[in-house]
């Protein structure tokens, strides 16, 4: 396996067990109590944060650029980590980004809103109802009853390290990977991927969206991994 898949599954694995891991203690170990009340948004945001990358893996994925050369390796992580964060199909998802990418911010675009393309809550709107389908919402609400009911996890615990991370991921994935690149504003893009590219910092962009602000670059490259993206950046300046 050559270097930059070494690099991509281990990135991957290491995002995957660091949700994993965390998700599990914070759900079914964490007591929220006074004494520990100022660590719960600290663990609400890193679980949202490795929530966006559990989707990042799964977008690497789609494009063999997880493991260039290995495609049942893509195939196999991709799968795992769209079941964890809200259990999607990965088959369905890899066809509507490539229909993404096929006609970027057209009629024929699933991530696109024509009739919005200005408003955030809108577009948000029918971004989340066209994507979260009854597999998700079943799945989900499998993981939710079994926490409960069967493993005794707190719903506060749930609610808390579960439901409001996995929403606040959707919100952050849709804002600053594909709201913000795709938007119309008065000027007019670059050219026929209809996107633009943040000017965040390398720090601000891995925190935001995994450096998928730098959304020009990732249309131009689409085999390139998110963490190659800085670079691609780098070489547009």
């Amino acid at each position: 396996m050559q270097k930059r898949s070494v690099i991509g599954v281990g990135l991957a694995a290491a995002l995957t067990l660091a949700w994993l891991f965390l998700h599990i203690y914070s759900v079914h170990f964490f007591e929220v109590t006074l004494a520990s009340l100022p660590l719960v948004p600290v663990l609400m945001a890193t679980l949202c944060w490795l929530s966006v990358g559990l989707f990042i893996i799964s977008h690497d994925a789609i494009h063999g650029s997880l493991a260039p050369g290995h495609p049942r390796v893509n195939r196999v992580m991709g799968w795992i980590v769209t079941t964890f964060y809200a259990g999607f199909d990965f088959d369905r998802l890899t066809v509507n980004h490539n229909r993404h990418h096929d006609a970027p911010g057209t009629e024929h675009d699933p991530d696109f809103s024509v009739t919005h393309p200005k408003r955030f809550v809108p577009w948000f709107r029918e971004f989340f109802l066209r994507h979260f389908g009854w597999r998700p919402l079943i799945f989900v609400n499998t993981v939710v009853a079994i926490y409960w009911l069967v493993l005794g996890a707190p719903m506060l615990n749930i609610v808390l390290f579960y439901g409001i991370p996995a929403l606040g991921s959707a919100v952050q994935l849709f804002y600053f990977g594909t709201f913000r690149p795709h938007r119309h504003e008065g000027d007019s893009f670059a050219d026929d991927h209809r996107t633009r590219s943040s000017g965040y910092g390398w720090l601000t962009s891995l925190l935001t969206c995994y450096h998928f602000g730098y959304h020009h670059e990732h249309h131009l490259h689409p085999e390139e991994p998110w963490w190659r993206l800085p670079a691609r950046r780098k070489e547009a300046a």
